[in-house]
């Protein structure tokens, strides 16, 4: 009786020891530390998954190797081959361009064309907010749809994420085809990084639309009333029309498993409108090694002899593309970037931007802020003749992970138009002196060093 007493009291000090002993391991870490060794294991487990030189990789690009000069000048019909062989860009006579200035311009005109579809309208879009444009886009296509015209509309799931449910079905009740592009789910975590940013708007395979603009009412307006951003869009016509449904029908056959074909996507005789200008499409994808996007920056950067403007919303060269514009500004290029100012929409990236001005100004180039709202507007002017307008950013995940679409135009006309509107944005700009620069305090330096350690994400 007396061993078998002394069992359950030993089992219970063995317990209560037991319990004493987690309770006091448990005490060597504090909350905070729990969630950082939680976070951490979680990442690891991603890195391990993706893999982290994929989830991290940046450009290849560091410098240009020719005999004699190092890259053709825009001009030259060198440079237009040059371009064609590495970007895949196919630069075609016949197009006709029109540039459009923020959504004041913008919009009137793609309602417009919209609304004269008669065969198929295919739109490929990155951002979806719910508002008065979201409104009238889905009041046009199911309208049309209605009246037998083939809709199809491609969202990218990341971007479009506010675009609700009831949205979705009522175009779908109309009859309109509308598609996801590239869903994020666990089992492909690998695909979270790549996001299609491309804007394309196809209407009967004749006219088409691309630039920074998305389905927001911010991006209505003037382009300098607080809210209303700044943006460039472009409406063309000619055959880089159909590259540009090509563009959006490599996202639809991702998306649906169908793949668009036939002369009412793509016909054989496209819509002939005066002037003529020289102009092809940049569908830039993403690879694992060197990618469309930055061999067309990089040769863009290079080919410019007299001046080169680059307007563009989120500006984080890294190091190799930093001294490509500072080797053009020694050369004695006229070098000018506009880029976002204190009313940007995401400031990390201003910061990691920000950080990279102090090699630019030492070097020679000129950097200016837009002043009066957000400025998106992504373009390029060469020596006022080789110009592009289109969804690419200045920054990694432009460059290295995200589908992009711009319209890549040769043509003095459309070069002169852009550097008129270019210039007119510094008249609402300030521009950053390296004396005024290097006075800011130690705060901003701190946000700047931290946000650009992320630049290769953001």
């Amino acid at each position: 009786m007396k061993t078998t007493a002394s069992r359950p009291q030993k089992a219970k000090n063995g317990t209560a020891k037991t319990k004493a002993s987690k309770e006091k391991g448990d005490a060597k870490y504090s909350l905070p530390e729990k969630i950082a060794l939680t976070l951490g294991g979680l990442l690891l487990v991603v890195f391990t998954i993706i893999g982290m030189e994929f989830t991290l990789h940046g450009s290849h690009i560091s410098r240009l190797q020719g005999v004699g000069s190092a890259a053709p000048p825009v001009g030259d019909s060198l440079f237009v081959r040059t371009m064609e062989m590495f970007t895949g860009t196919h630069l075609t006579d016949g197009n006709h361009v029109t540039v459009l200035v923020n959504g004041e311009e913008t919009f009137p005109a793609l309602w417009k064309e919209l609304r004269g579809a008669q065969q198929t309208i295919t739109m490929q879009m990155y951002y979806f907010e719910p508002g008065k444009i979201a409104d009238t886009l889905s009041a046009i296509l199911r309208e049309r749809a209605q009246h037998g015209v083939s809709v199809r509309l491609l969202c990218d799931a990341f971007g479009a994420q506010k675009m609700t449910k009831g949205y979705v079905d009522s175009l779908r009740a109309a009859g309109v085809h509308t598609a996801e592009f590239r869903p994020v789910h666990w089992y492909e975590l690998q695909k979270l990084q790549n996001r299609s940013h491309i804007r394309a708007v196809v209407i009967d395979g004749r006219i088409g639309f691309t630039g920074g603009f998305g389905i927001a009412d911010k991006w209505f307006g003037d382009g300098h009333t607080k809210d209303q951003w700044r943006d460039t869009d472009v409406r063309f016509t000619g055959p880089a029309v159909s590259q540009l449904q090509a563009t959006f029908a490599k996202g639809w056959v991702e998306a649906t498993g169908n793949l668009l074909t036939g002369e009412k996507y793509f016909p054989s005789q496209p819509l002939k409108e005066e002037p003529a200008e020289t102009a092809g499409l940049l569908d830039a994808q993403p690879t694992i090694g060197s990618t469309p996007a930055e061999r067309f920056l990089a040769l863009s950067i290079a080919g410019a002899r007299k001046r080169l403007f680059i307007t563009n919303s989120y500006f984080v060269p890294n190091h190799d593309f930093k001294q490509l514009l500072v080797q053009a500004s020694q050369r004695g290029v006229d070098v000018r970037i506009l880029t976002v100012g204190p009313e940007t929409d995401v400031k990390i990236t201003r910061y990691a931007g920000r950080k990279q001005y102090d090699d630019l100004l030492k070097g020679g180039v000129r950097i200016f802020e837009f002043a009066p709202t957000m400025m998106h507007a992504k373009t390029l002017v060469a020596d006022g003749m080789w110009t592009s307008i289109g969804t690419m950013n200045f920054d990694n995940r432009s460059m290295v992970f995200n589908n992009e679409s711009n319209l890549n135009v040769l043509d003095a006309a459309t070069g002169a138009m852009l550097d008129s509107v270019f210039l007119n944005d510094l008249k609402y700009s300030k521009e950053i002196t390296r004396t005024e620069f290097e006075k800011r305090g130690l705060l901003q330096r701190l946000f700047e060093l931290g946000s650009s350690a992320m630049a290769r994400l953001l």
